[in-house]
């Protein structure tokens, strides 16, 4: 497995971006059978090859969603109040209210080995990430499309997606 290259993943995503996003829509309008097996095969493939300890690229540059749940775990494990816990580290999202982190790189993340201080217990949309094998990946296509510009694991699914499913754009 070979360390992430964040200079050359967002060279290569700078140069190709506009045509996977382009695949991806093709893809989700001909709704190719199989493609939720597909996704688990590749998957599989994906972390042999990408390790995220030396990316860490969704941690510095985006932020998950805290559910009310998240807040209550993560707080109790910090051994604050959830209120505290709110003020001190989120805010809410003005567009849907949502409550996300208010810096980046996340505040959770360990710059030095890119590993969560919180990992036992980070926010669900934080273990589910890069979403990659959401049963009825097609209802999942936008978010590949969004994840393609941050996560080396995305970018890879669809390289191989690109080789298995071929149509023509």
């Amino acid at each position: 497995m070979q360390p992430v290259n964040l200079f050359s993943f967002r060279k290569k995503v700078s140069l190709y971006k506009k045509y996977f996003v382009k695949y991806l829509r093709k893809v989700a309008k001909l709704k190719p059978a199989g493609l939720d097996d597909l996704a688990e095969q590749l998957n599989a493939e994906v972390w042999q090859e990408v390790d995220c300890l030396t990316c860490a690229n969704c941690c510095k540059t985006m932020t998950p969603t805290f559910t009310h749940k998240d807040i209550r775990r993560i707080s109790k494990h910090l051994n604050m109040r959830p209120k505290d816990f709110k003020e001190r580290w989120l805010k809410k999202e003005k567009n849907d209210n949502d409550w996300i982190n208010q810096k980046q790189p996340c505040q959770f993340l360990d710059l030095s080995n890119n590993m969560c201080s919180i990992y036992e217990v980070r926010p669900d949309d934080c273990a589910k990430f890069p979403h990659l094998t959401k049963k009825k990946m097609i209802d999942y296509m936008h978010v590949h499309e969004q994840n393609l510009a941050y996560c080396p694991a995305t970018y890879k699914m669809v390289e191989k997606m690109m080789e298995k499913i071929q149509i023509g754009l």
